[in-house]
């Protein structure tokens, strides 16, 4: 497995194009914005995607979608099934807020604990409300790495002032949720850079 990070949209999202280099296929979490780049480097390693992971609903995670789905149609967009309201909101998505309304209605919703068997690999859906009600976190087991979207990053933890967030649902979410997992599971955020469980137990100022 190989993981590319590329850093998307107005606000820098981490966005994250995971490949299966064996089956040549891939997926990719939070486009924030259609990259060209993206596209071309699917293009150039001969990789088939798969499927769209979403971590959550907010605009600087979702804007890619629709071009990545016109480049490659009838790719499946998945998202826990408790952010389709925010989805469906420019509002509540805050892409009203920064100035292009968008809503995706498109998406195959899942629910916590369903194992998602994409591009020969399998990314177990963690439910993790707090910075939204249905953000979630991808865990890939057997390589103990975690997307972990803005519930969890380095040092920090994602912020709850937007419409459904809420500050003690987030800190049970990690405390419940994501610091049961293996110390050594290498986490993914989508912002600022990579670190692990174990780190984030020993050094999260906010634990």
């Amino acid at each position: 497995m190989k993981i590319l990070n590329f850093v998307l949209g107005m606000v820098g999202t981490n966005c994250y194009l995971v490949v299966n280099e064996e089956e040549k296929q891939c997926i990719l979490i939070d486009p924030a914005v259609y990259s060209g780049e993206i596209a071309e480097q699917i293009r150039r390693e001969g990789l088939d995607l798969r499927a769209i992971l979403l971590t959550h609903g907010h605009f600087d995670h979702i804007m890619g979608i629709d071009g990545f789905r016109k480049e490659f149609p009838e790719i499946p967009v998945y998202a826990h099934r408790e952010e389709e309201a925010l989805l469906k909101d420019a509002s509540m998505n805050a892409s009203l807020e920064f100035g292009r309304q968008y809503t995706f209605s498109g998406a195959a919703y899942a629910e916590d604990g369903d194992v998602l068997d994409l591009a020969g690999m399998q990314f177990r859906v963690i439910h993790t409300p707090g910075h939204t009600i249905g953000g979630c976190c991808y865990y890939l087991q057997e390589e103990k790495v975690l997307f972990s979207g803005d519930t969890l990053f380095r040092e920090s933890i994602g912020r709850t002032d937007f419409p459904t967030g809420n500050g003690g649902q987030l800190m049970r979410s990690i405390r419940e949720k994501l610091f049961t997992l293996p110390e050594e599971t290498a986490v993914y955020p989508g912002y600022m850079e990579r670190t692990t469980i174990g780190d984030e137990k020993k050094y999260n100022p906010y634990f």
